[in-house]
């Protein structure tokens, strides 16, 4: 993998995005293939086959070209960081596959195509969600992601908590239980106002963004400071992702979006658009936005493809 493998660039030198984004999903996806078990002519491969669907099957790539954008603050080359992409991504799809079960989100869509339940059944899906989350920390743990062992358990840790109980899953039971379908804990809210959606969506969403702009600083042993810009800009970017996603959901339709259109609000769910409605929704977005470039100031000229994608964010249509 070259270390300009993601890294197009317009004839007069500004980032193009579509190129560039395009460049790093062939990027990652080159090790997403190496890493994700084959058909062996055993009972598992209906699991393994289950685990690339979920993964293999198109996507924006969006987090992985984040982490790759991420890298050229600290001149790391695109070699270095890929792994740790790939495993930010595999997490990233399990919880697509969990979030679609009849359990949860309840959708049969996704990605333009039968979500993974939908087309493998439940149980399967179950397991390939399960198969993908462990299979992104085994991925880490791995001597080809960094020689070091600590810088490896800091990605480790990272990740851990970014996707777990704190992160991730935490902001997914909020989710179901504002929709009644899991028991509110004691004095819980039976709705949430903007500031309660969120933190909501700074768990379900920012925190896994965040990951993906965290692990090229690990690797590259940024500084406190650095760090700590990296997460201010990874939050205010995941939650105007999750605005965007929320608008897209009230305005576009289900070939655009690549998945079933609607259903935020026919569930009666918790969302930005549900509170703010839909020119609020624009604005907090355009202001999410707006601050999360006010952290890339730190970096210089070298934060400007990342600049790029957080305009991409709001202007997104699928």
């Amino acid at each position: 993998m070259t270390d300009g493998s993601a890294r197009a660039h317009a004839p007069d030198g500004a980032p193009d995005i579509g190129s560039a984004l395009a460049s790093a999903a062939t990027a990652v996806e080159g090790v997403l293939d190496a890493v994700l078990p084959r058909a062996t002519g055993l009972a598992e491969d209906q699991l393994f086959a289950a685990m690339r669907y979920a993964v293999m099957n198109g996507g924006k790539r969006f987090r992985p070209a984040l982490s790759l954008a991420c890298a050229r603050l600290f001149d790391l080359p695109d070699a270095a960081v890929l792994r740790a992409a790939a495993a930010v991504e595999l997490v990233h799809c399990y919880s697509l596959v969990h979030d679609d079960l009849p359990a949860m989100d309840d959708d049969d869509m996704r990605r333009g195509q039968p979500s993974c339940h939908a087309k493998f059944g439940e149980a399967a899906a179950i397991l390939a969600g399960d198969a993908l989350m462990t299979l992104a920390f085994e991925v880490l743990a791995d001597p080809a992601t960094h020689s070091d062992a600590a810088r490896r358990t800091e990605l480790i840790l990272a990740l851990a908590r970014a996707a777990g109980p704190q992160g991730m899953v935490a902001g997914q039971m909020i989710d179901l239980a504002t929709e009644g379908k899991t028991p509110m804990g004691e004095g819980a809210p039976r709705s949430l106002d903007a500031a309660g959606i969120a933190r909501m969506e700074e768990l379900k969403t920012a925190a896994l963004i965040a990951a993906a702009c965290e692990a090229p600083a690990i690797l590259a042993g940024a500084p406190p400071e650095a760090r700590a810009r990296l997460a201010a800009y990874a939050r205010a970017l995941g939650l105007a992702y999750q605005v965007t996603d929320d608008l897209l959901d009230a305005e576009g339709g289900s070939a655009e979006i690549g998945k079933t259109a609607g259903k935020d609000a026919a569930a009666g769910k918790a969302t930005f658009v549900a509170t703010l409605g839909l020119a609020g929704a624009r604005a907090e977005a355009a202001r999410l936005i707006a601050e999360a470039g006010q952290n890339l100031d730190f970096f210089g000229e070298k934060a400007e493809f990342l600049r790029q994608l957080t305009r991409f964010v709001l202007e997104r249509r699928k």
